[in-house]
């Protein structure tokens, strides 16, 4: 049996299911209540395209809004209805997009990196645990480049069976190895393998990483066929690209760089007149390998040369998103690249790019609003609070214009009309120093292998809450994890 094939038979008994804290009095988490409207009261609503919401009801029926009044308006719809959700005083906006973010890499057992290859029941576990903190960390939609174990866990969130946010994959990247990489038909030949593989996207490898150098690893004449069969098939490109590999992938005609790093000034120009997306990491990925040095010192790419390369490049990385700011019409969306060690945090990028990037609040929340669903082709659908988009909404305690530290209290989360997460006031003031998550799991007992989990401090809770848990308790992880 194909690994993919394992992990989707893991998922399918897995039965675990991040349960919204209010689901029950709607309905399943996975199908939003049919015909029923929910308003959402807010106080300060960001639009997702960079304008701001006074006094707004927002309306939701099944999974899409259907109406968004403020007081301001003439035209109000007098059938809205009582106030389902009262979010006055937070400031809500859309659920956040992450263009990139591997999320089925995962630690082992052993607690070093395992990568995203694993096939046992403990890494369908994390992975599905993965999603999950995503989700409340109010990443409503993922992509995450390159996996074939992206593809069970995709489906298992499309179908309901567990809760996280949506998920584009490119299934098995192209690596690019110079000429053994193959001919540029038989490039053309591994991209229409991965269509019809179930791909959302197309991930490339057209440079090495940047901690062996990051030189080019495909010709002009290989990338310029990768892209244009993609665009033929009708996906989307994400190029991984350093140096002189940005303009090769430009001129190519690829959808998105990823990194980026030591592109010129002249290369971020040629993007924008073609109108090529940048997808540049100010800070989280390299933080979080320093920070878990130790997990993935020894495992495959990661050496004590590596480790040394990164710290020089991350202030390489922070010049390149100051540049890329002031690069008149450069599209720049958010991604995170979000490994084992990462899910959860993702939001600590947008605190990185406003403290060392130079990007203003608004345009990092837009990046990861209406341009990032742009930069997915799925603009006429979310990433914008808006009548017939897909109602994923999510509420912030503090105002990321003042305090871009607000992203790390995300305490309303809404995916598809579907209430995930409803902290309540008195919890909220608590994640000013603390950042409380709880994951929920449909069984009889707490599965085994919470206890791999390192919390700062943690606590196993029974969650008897009728409906949401039929046939037994559900189990609950309390985590507080103070910093």
């Amino acid at each position: 049996m194909r690994p993919a094939k394992v992990v989707a038979c893991i998922l399918s008994v897995l039965g675990v299911c991040g349960m919204a804290q209010r689901v029950s009095a709607q309905t399943p988490a996975h199908e939003p209540a049919r015909g029923k409207r929910i308003v959402i009261a807010a106080s300060t609503a960001l639009d997702g395209k960079g304008g701001v919401l006074r006094d707004a009801r927002i309306v939701v029926e099944g999974s899409k809004i259907v109406a968004v009044e403020t007081r301001v308006e003439t035209k109000v719809d007098k059938g809205a209805g009582p106030v389902d959700y009262d979010l006055r005083g937070l400031t809500v906006l859309p659920g956040w997009t992450d263009a990139h973010a591997h999320i089925t890499w995962n630690f082992g057992k052993d607690g070093k990196n395992a990568g995203m290859g694993g096939t046992s029941q403990e890494d369908a576990y994390q992975s599905a645990s993965n999603a999950w903190v995503t989700l409340m960390a109010g990443f409503t939609t993922v992509q995450s480049p390159g996996a074939a174990n992206d593809i069970p866990l995709r489906d298992a969130i499309a179908k309901g069976k567990l809760a996280g946010p949506r998920i584009l994959t490119a299934v098995e990247p192209l690596f690019g190895q110079g000429e053994k990489t193959g001919t540029p038909e038989e490039i053309r030949a591994f991209i229409r393998k991965q269509k019809q593989a179930g791909a959302d996207v197309i991930k490339i490898f057209a440079s090495q990483s940047i901690r062996q150098g990051g030189g080019m690893t495909l010709s002009q004449e290989q990338l310029n066929a990768a892209c244009d069969e993609a665009k033929k098939q009708r996906l989307r490109t994400l190029v991984h690209a350093y140096k002189d590999a940005v303009r090769a992938a430009t001129l190519a005609g690829c959808t998105e760089i990823e990194h980026g790093t030591l592109a010129t000034d002249e290369d971020l120009k040629l993007m924008a007149e073609k109108g090529v997306y940048l997808d540049p990491q100010a800070g989280l990925i390299i933080e979080n390998y320093l920070l878990h040095k130790e997990q993935y010192l020894g495992t495959p790419g990661y050496t004590e040369e590596g480790f040394a390369a990164m710290e020089k490049i991350l202030p390489m990385n922070h010049e390149l998103v100051q540049h890329a700011v002031k690069t008149p019409g450069l599209k720049i969306v958010f991604g995170t690249d979000a490994v084992a060690g990462a899910h959860g945090r993702n939001a600590e990028e947008f605190i990185d790019r406003m403290r060392d990037g130079g990007v203003e609040p608004m345009a990092a929340m837009v990046s990861a609003n209406s341009l990032g669903a742009e930069a997915l082709g799925m603009a006429d659908q979310i990433g914008t609070i808006a009548p017939g988009l897909q109602a994923d909404i999510i509420a912030l305690d503090g105002d990321p214009a003042k305090d871009i530290t607000a992203v790390r209290r995300v305490v309303f989360v809404m995916k598809g009309g579907v209430v995930y997460k409803n902290v309540s006031r008195g919890r909220s003031r608590f994640m000013r120093e603390c950042s409380p998550e709880l994951f929920v799991f449909r069984s009889r007992h707490p599965p085994s292998f919470l206890a791999s989990f390192d919390f700062t401090e943690s606590e196993m809770l029974p969650q008897n809450s009728g409906e949401d848990c039929v046939g037994g308790a559900c189990w609950g992880l309390h985590s507080r994890d103070c910093r």
